[in-house]
């Protein structure tokens, strides 16, 4: 079982940065993806950037030129380094990981609350 815990969130002003953290307990072996969502009051989840195993990385064309996902595989951990912030990036970030036997995003983080204010 993978346990993901993540941190970093917090309130900035617009234009700031932020770099959020995930460290993933236990074997990352049956996961392939690793990736952050975020859900804004009364929004649905939406998926911002995943980086693979051979570390190819997408983003959601809001987030593209701003946000960047990166990880350290020897540290079991994934960043989030969140720049150029709006107010519109302000929700709850949660760090999730695919399985790779289900191709299923089974794991979540319990989410850090990140806030720009304008």
């Amino acid at each position: 079982q993978v346990q993901l815990v993540e941190s970093g969130g917090g309130l900035v002003q617009a234009g700031g940065s932020l770099r959020l953290s995930c460290v993933a307990s236990a074997s990352i072996f049956s996961i392939d993806v690793m990736g952050w969502y975020r859900q804004a009051p009364g929004k649905q989840r939406e998926l911002v950037a995943t980086i693979t195993l051979d570390k190819i990385k997408n983003y959601v064309d809001s987030v593209k030129g701003r946000f960047t996902i990166s990880r350290d595989s020897a540290k079991n951990t994934v960043y989030l380094q969140m720049s150029s912030l709006k107010p519109e990036d302000t929700a709850v970030y949660f760090c999730a990981a695919r399985s790779r036997e289900t191709m299923r995003w089974d794991y979540w983080g319990q989410g850090t609350q990140v806030t720009v204010s304008s």
